[in-house]
């Protein structure tokens, strides 16, 4: 049956239609989108760089917006470094994490540091996973306390 002005019931459904794949097709393109320019940062102290790609969470895009920021970098415990924000991220969709690995990027939201493991470590109450490094974690074995230049790549 062919649609005509006349029949407002008729184009109703036809707008909601319209408007069902509309937001269907979005609903799926939109994530990807998303995905196409990832964030990520660059981590720069003592001479040493490298590259962190942070994940799509609300805390990851929060540390994102606080770029560009200049604060210090010191080796905590055995097996991570620790870097002070100026203020803590947000927690929200935060929740524990299985496959913890040297590389991985969190903030420890008690503290509202970053922390940047360079060994194995297991997940504990608080961690909130940001990201990961890539091409190595050698930059971080160098011990000491150092300036530490964070910015965005991109």
């Amino acid at each position: 049956m062919p649609i005509t002005s006349a029949d407002p019931a008729t184009l109703s459904r036809r707008g909601f239609l319209i408007g069902l794949t509309w937001a269907a097709s979005y609903a799926f393109t939109a994530p990807a989108m998303a995905r196409e320019t990832p964030m990520r940062m660059t981590c720069r102290f003592a001479g040493q760089a490298f590259t962190v790609r942070l994940n799509d969470s609300p805390a990851a895009r929060d540390l994102f917006a606080l770029l560009p920021l200049d604060l210090r970098i010191e080796d905590y415990a055995h097996n991570e470094k620790i870097a002070y924000l100026p203020r803590k991220l947000t927690e929200e969709g935060a929740g524990p994490f299985g496959d913890e690995a040297a590389g991985d990027v969190c903030t420890y939201a008690p503290w509202g540091n970053l922390v940047f493991f360079h060994a194995p470590y297991r997940y504990s109450r608080g961690l909130i996973r940001l990201g990961r490094i890539e091409g190595g974690i050698a930059p971080l074995l160098l011990r000491g306390t150092y300036p530490l230049g964070l910015t965005r790549i991109g």
